[in-house]
């Protein structure tokens, strides 16, 4: 299998090879750039609901659509604050913004308004929360608006409101709109300030590790070079919709992108320097360094390649979408990795060293190095060092079970973004269950017919629901003279074909919370019974549940599924990719326990940190999940680059010196692209949403752990109390059979 590659990399480290290589990049690149739209173009953000949109939440909101039709989108939830009670003149500065928004002056995009001018006085005063600070005033969108149109309608609220003169009432715009409008505003400027934070990072680092402005400078062209097709290719795909360009996921593969292009470039001239050292010719040099780098190179790119795939098996958009982006990342970076970083290296030359340019049988000073001092402690206390490791890290991992997890998207925005301070206004002085109430759509096989009998059983549906605990009440309200026929029935009741009926039900609690997705679990579960016991049949029947609360709870049960699915997937198909490159079976099992061992203890410690030191008193679900794909398949990288190199030292040397000597010769290519990988994670914590913070941080702790503990310290001393070697013919038989 490896052969193919041989002669790839044979190719374009020869003299003739490395040119073409370059060009046909520089080709490639400048042709997509000119024929192809960017993937800013294209970018969307996933919403929080299923790849195949048959949750039962998503189901409900079908049959809501359906039966009570409306070209109403987006809700804008305009809330006004005032510390002492709301008085008389921002109640006339109020009014004359419900005027504005009932009149032909409005907002092109807005489709309705509450209608607060027309209301009387004491209708008014209903709306207002219990201590009269604060208003709640709804305001429809269209349907189908893009996130640029939402703004643009939000900006002009928000202009108005200013214009008439409500400076000193607090305004803040909240809702779906709001949000909406909100997550657009943060990923805006995204990609340009993580791209030149994690540039200028970079470079910095590389300076100050190796002394070199073209070292440094080198695998940041690279890595442009391979950003400008990986963009590309994501704008054809995101204008022809193939799949879905997430933006957050562009944000993330941008910092992965740079990271892993100049790993590889470390991995790669490293072993191109110790070759100038013994050969005259620089593209004899790369193409011997190559040979040894490329097995490695190809694995460790399989490997990120295989966990991102593994994200297509998911059913949550947000996890599912990134899957595209990074596989199509991964693909350009394995290929730069064993075609464009060799050839431009290859065609540099000792050049690429100035000004330490090495010269054949140059010799290194003997001056001991750390990771030698490493080497030989390891050799020295493999089970002392092993066993103080394996302490502290499970520590970490047992702290991964206390972790608290939030579905609260707001929790993850800045403290001072309007669509969270209104919400939290909003919490504060209106009763929590009324920011979300769940709408219980009761459907029917049939046309029904709205006797008296009937909304007698309606009466009892309602209490039915009600004794479910957890719910301040339920609407609307069927009055005798409903039932006698002497009143209309209230509006939106019934479906526009009679085959569905509406209930708005209030629950006691916030609706975001785990008390409200435990009360919208009983309704579902209890739903035939609920409609057996008010006298319905259960057979005619169906309850459904429409809300962000039956949302949240959908997103909670498909992260547990994705989260127990994609943990075994990916361990399984990575243990069997190392078993097939180390051609054994013990051997990949430790390789993986240590990499899940640091994965959950990395987590364990972080969620300590988070909670304990920066007062969270929850995360994002999605961090588990995230950080358990780019650790893994990162990790994995260093675990080859490491074996790799004790399998070529164990070929002539005993297992202790071959272990030995590995630590000694990776430990500072490795620890560099540790510190590169960590720092360029790092800069995702300059983002304002507090997810990418949290994630930034539990990465870069994540990789500087595994790259100087866990591969420096503990899994080299497994591997010396693991082995086992037999003397025959004065050669070692290795227990690992590589």
């Amino acid at each position: 299998m490896l052969k193919p590659i041989r002669s790839l990399v044979k190719y374009t480290s020869s003299s003739k090879g490395a040119k073409v290589t370059l060009i046909g990049w520089i080709l490639a690149v400048i042709l997509l750039s000119v024929l192809a739209p960017s993937a800013k173009d294209y970018e969307g953000n996933s919403t929080e609901g299923s790849v195949n949109q048959d949750q039962p939440s998503e189901i409900a909101n079908q049959l809501e659509e359906e039966a009570f039709p409306t070209d109403e989108g987006l809700t804008a939830l305009l809330v006004f604050h005032r510390d002492n009670k709301i008085n008389d003149d921002d109640r006339v500065n109020i009014t004359e913004l419900s005027e504005w928004l009932a009149s032909e002056d409005k907002p092109e995009y807005i489709a309705s308004a509450l209608p607060f001018h027309q209301f009387p006085e004491e209708v008014q005063d209903q709306m207002f929360s219990e201590d009269e600070t604060t208003l709640l005033f709804n305001v429809a969108l269209e349907d189908d608006l893009d996130s640029s149109q939402t703004n643009e309608t939000l900006e002009a609220l928000s202009d108005k409101v200013e214009s008439i003169g409500i400076n000193d009432l607090q305004f803040e715009i909240t809702g779906p709109a709001g949000i909406s409008a909100d997550t657009s505003n943060l990923f805006k400027d995204a990609d340009f300030v993580l791209m030149f934070a994690t540039i200028a990072l970079i470079f910095v680092i590389l300076i100050l590790i190796y002394r070199s402005a073209i070292l440094a400078i080198t695998p940041l062209i690279i890595a442009a070079i391979v950003y400008g097709g990986v963009d590309r290719v994501l704008g054809i795909a995101g204008k022809y919709d193939w799949f879905v360009v997430e933006s957050q996921a562009v944000s993330i593969m941008l910092v992965l992108l740079f990271a892993v292009i100049t790993d590889y470039s470390l991995f790669i001239f490293s072993r191109f320097r110790e070759e100038l050292r013994k050969n005259e010719s620089k593209y004899e040099s790369m193409g011997e360094a190559i040979y040894h780098v490329s097995e490695p190179i190809f694995f460790s790119g399989g490997t990120i390649f295989i966990a991102m795939m593994t994200l297509f098996v998911t059913i949550f958009q947000p996890y599912n979408h990134f899957a595209p982006v990074f596989s199509i990342a991964v693909v350009f970076i394995l290929i730069a990795g064993l075609t464009l970083i060799p050839s431009l290296f290859a065609l540099m030359g000792r050049r690429a060293f100035w000004p330490f340019i090495p010269r054949v049988n140059d010799k290194e000073k003997k001056k001991e190095h750390f990771w030698h001092k490493v080497s030989r402690r390891v050799k020295k206390h493999p089970a002392v060092i092993a066993g103080v490791l394996l302490i502290v890290l499970l520590i970490g991992a047992f702290n991964f079970t206390s972790i608290n997890y939030s579905f609260n998207l707001l929790k993850s925005f800045p403290d001072d973004m309007s669509s969270r301070v209104g919400f939290e206004l909003l919490e504060d002085h209106y009763p929590a269950g009324q920011l979300a109430p769940l709408d219980v759509i009761l459907k029917s096989d049939e046309q029904i017919d709205t006797d008296e009998d009937f909304l007698k059983h309606i009466n009892g549906l309602k209490e039915n629901i009600e004794s479910q605990g957890n719910i301040a009440s339920t609407s609307p309200d069927i009055t005798d003279e409903m039932i006698n026929g002497d009143e209309d029935l209230p509006d939106n009741f019934i479906g526009n074909e009679k085959k569905a009926i509406k209930l708005s039900v209030v629950l006691d609690s916030n609706p975001y919370e785990d008390k409200a997705l435990n009360t919208v679990q009983d309704l579902r579960d209890n739903g035939k019974k609920i409609i057996e016991n008010s006298g319905l049949s259960k057979d005619q029947y169906e309850l459904h549940i429409a809300s962000q609360t039956a949302e949240q709870l959908d997103v909670k049960q498909m992260n547990t599924r994705d989260t127990i699915l994609l943990f075994s997937v990916v361990t399984i198909l990575l243990t069997f990719i190392l078993g097939f490159q180390t051609h054994s079976i013990k051997l990949p099992l430790l390789m993986m326990g240590t990499i899940l061992l640091s994965y959950f203890a990395t987590v364990g410690f972080g969620w300590w940190i988070f909670e304990h030191l920066m007062g969270y008193d929850a995360i994002s679900y999605r961090l588990p999940v995230y950080t358990f794909i780019f650790m893994v398949a990162l990790g994995i990288d260093y675990n080859i680059m490491l074996v790799s190199r004790i399998k070529e030292k164990a070929e002539h040397l005993p297992w202790k010196e071959a272990v030995g000597e590995g630590i000694a010769l990776t430990g500072g290519v490795i620890s560099s692209a540790g510190l590169i990988l960590a720092a360029t994670f790092s800069v995702l914590m300059t983002q304002p949403l507090q997810e990418l913070f949290l994630f930034g941080f539990t990465m870069a702790m994540g990789i500087l752990l595994d790259t100087f503990l866990i591969r420096g310290f503990l899994f080299p001393s497994i591997l010396l109390l693991t082995h086992r070697e037999k003397k025959n013919k004065e050669k070692f038989s290795i227990s690992y059979k590589f």
